[in-house]
């Protein structure tokens, strides 16, 4: 099991800021951030809205998983031999929508380890990343619900904008420190 790092409800004032400031010690200059889901199901689109929201803000570190290249189930295998090949040694930050307990639905989770894409629907997919953001997007009561989009698109970019919000802030502040160590 992973150990949470951090986590804040997506509604809170102050979520951008608190997964932010967890957020920054898990980058470095070879971080790559990896985005799953699928345009196809409301709750599932949360990854590839984070990507799309990150490459059209002109995020400084390379982003996989958008809505127009979503990162799902089909193409997972080959995206993972791929970040192999072309990021080798890069430190990967997985985001991802996921069903948990009522009471934790709109919570962001920053967590140690790996993204387990499928899981929360009984799929048996490759494991993504060094850190997993988790976004709750709806109750593990309502797993089959989950796929015949029961959840509000308003819900799901309103936690991706937070999301976004908290790896723009983190990636620009760790560009910034890098920039002001390398001129001293």
């Amino acid at each position: 099991m992973n150990k949470l790092s951090a986590k804040a409800h997506y509604s809170d004032n102050a979520a951008a800021d608190l997964i932010s400031e967890d957020l920054v010690k898990h980058f470095n200059e070879k971080t790559l951030i990896v985005c799953i889901g699928t345009d196809k199901c409301i709750g599932d689109s949360l990854g590839p809205l984070i990507g799309t929201f990150l490459v059209k803000n002109n995020f400084p570190y390379p982003v996989i998983g958008t809505l127009e290249n979503p990162v799902h189930a089909i193409n997972i295998d080959s995206t993972v031999k791929e970040i192999k090949e072309k990021y080798p040694g890069y430190h990967v930050i997985a985001v991802d929508a996921c069903i948990g307990y009522e009471e934790c639905v709109g919570d962001i989770q920053i967590k140690i380890g790996p993204v387990s894409p499928g899981k929360g629907v009984g799929k048996s997919l490759p494991q993504v990343g060094d850190i997993s953001i988790y976004g709750i997007v709806d109750s593990i009561d309502n797993a089959d619900i989950f796929s015949i989009k029961n959840i509000r698109l308003n819900f799901i970019m309103n936690m991706a904008e937070v999301i976004s919000k908290s790896l723009i802030n983190a990636a620009n502040k760790t560009v910034n420190e890098a920039a002001v160590t390398a001129v001293n």
